[in-house]
């Protein structure tokens, strides 16, 4: 008989409890652990490893911390033996569908006062992009949030946004005002003059179609900092 602890061994000659595709259905998902719940996605192993193995050599990539993972690009996960680009397809995909999740419910019950309301919404958006993006949320009249969307993206060092474009979009969306953002993936939050300016000619724009630019908000692993907040806008 084969022995479970041996990494030749396939996921169906496993107990049946200890399958995680059974687990799941018999538990629930909340049984299961990250890695299998990922080798769930991954579906099946090779011939030297199970798909519970390689699970568990994706979530050392990231530190066996889910925050992490998500930061990893297809290439990144295609460096485990056995993953290929459809299974780390998979699993980036489903990274994202959670970190929307977690995003769109933030999104439902927000009402925009103060940079403190959105800032972790926007950070759950985009802090793990490796370069930078920048973004936009367009907001009705009750300040409640209409769509939120990344209007440019850019190196690792910066990225330009066009006034023009973030006003017609705003304008389709009968948006009011406007919250500006951006990410840092250096984690430094200070604005550059760049940042500075940009958020200048993009306020002064808005006023000739009534359009407030409430703030603009940069965000990193390291927080946020809201131009509102620090009196610059």
């Amino acid at each position: 008989m084969e022995n479970i602890n041996n990494p030749f061994t396939s996921i169906k000659n496993w107990a049946m409890d200890d399958r995680p595709r059974e687990k799941l259905s018999n538990k629930g998902p909340g049984a299961l652990s990250d890695s299998e719940l990922l080798a769930i996605l991954i579906n099946n192993g090779h011939k030297e490893k199970s798909a519970i193995d390689l699970a568990k050599a994706i979530l050392q990539m990231g530190n066996n911390n889910l925050n992490e993972l998500g930061k990893l690009t297809l290439k990144e996960f295609q460096k485990v033996k056995g993953i290929g680009e459809a299974k780390a397809i998979t699993v980036a995909a489903a990274l994202e569908l959670g970190r929307r999740r977690h995003a769109a419910a933030y999104l439902e019950k927000t009402v925009v006062r103060k940079s403190r309301d959105i800032a972790e919404y926007l950070r759950a958006n985009i802090k793990d992009y490796s370069y930078e993006v920048f973004g936009v949320l367009f907001l009705n009249k009750g300040n409640k949030i209409n769509r939120f969307e990344i209007i440019s993206r850019g190196g690792i060092t910066g990225t330009v946004a066009d006034p023009r474009v973030i006003l017609k979009k705003a304008l389709e969306e009968d948006a009011t005002s406007l919250v500006l953002c951006h990410n840092h993936p250096s984690g430094n939050l200070k604005p550059s003059r760049a940042d500075e300016e940009l958020t200048h000619k993009i306020k002064e724009a808005a006023k000739y179609f009534d359009i407030v630019v409430m703030d603009h908000i940069i965000v990193s692993e390291e927080g946020f900092y809201s131009f509102a907040d620090e009196g610059i806008l």
